[in-house]
């Protein structure tokens, strides 16, 4: 199984689910992240606030969104204002799913645990219920 979750900048809430993903599945599950406009970093916030629960995403980076990102995936994850049905070509034939999520990009670090505390339980839902792949 492939995911790519998508943001605006692949500098916050993508990386995030990212190293979810990547913890959760152990190894399992294939994962990506791209922004549709991507920063070309990952911030400092983001990967402090996966640091404080033991997630070291310092080796990410922020890539841009392509149509071989979205052809390579099982499934796209999008989180900001443009929904997969407008970020997925009409020949995509994976999952499509929508995540209302705060960007925290430029907010206070209490934004950024929020933000990284509502991933997690995003990310475990769809690895547990819909994959069966996810360690606790």
């Amino acid at each position: 199984m492939k995911i790519l979750f998508v943001c605006i900048g692949n500098a916050c809430r993508s990386p995030m689910a990212e190293g979810f993903a990547r913890f959760y599945s152990n190894g399992r599950v294939e994962v990506k992240s791209a922004g549709t406009s991507a920063l070309g970093r990952v911030v400092t916030p983001t990967k402090e606030v996966m640091m404080e629960i033991g997630i070291d995403i310092s080796n990410q980076t922020s890539d841009q969104l392509t149509k071989e990102m979205i052809e390579w995936a099982d499934i796209v994850v999008s989180m900001s204002y443009r929904k997969t049905d407008v970020i997925c070509p009409r020949t995509f034939n994976g999952r499509k799913i929508d995540w209302a999520v705060v960007d925290p990009i430029g907010m206070e670090i209490g934004t950024y645990r929020r933000v990284r505390d509502e991933l997690e339980r995003r990310v475990k839902e769809l690895l547990d219920e819909n994959l069966g792949v996810c360690r606790t």
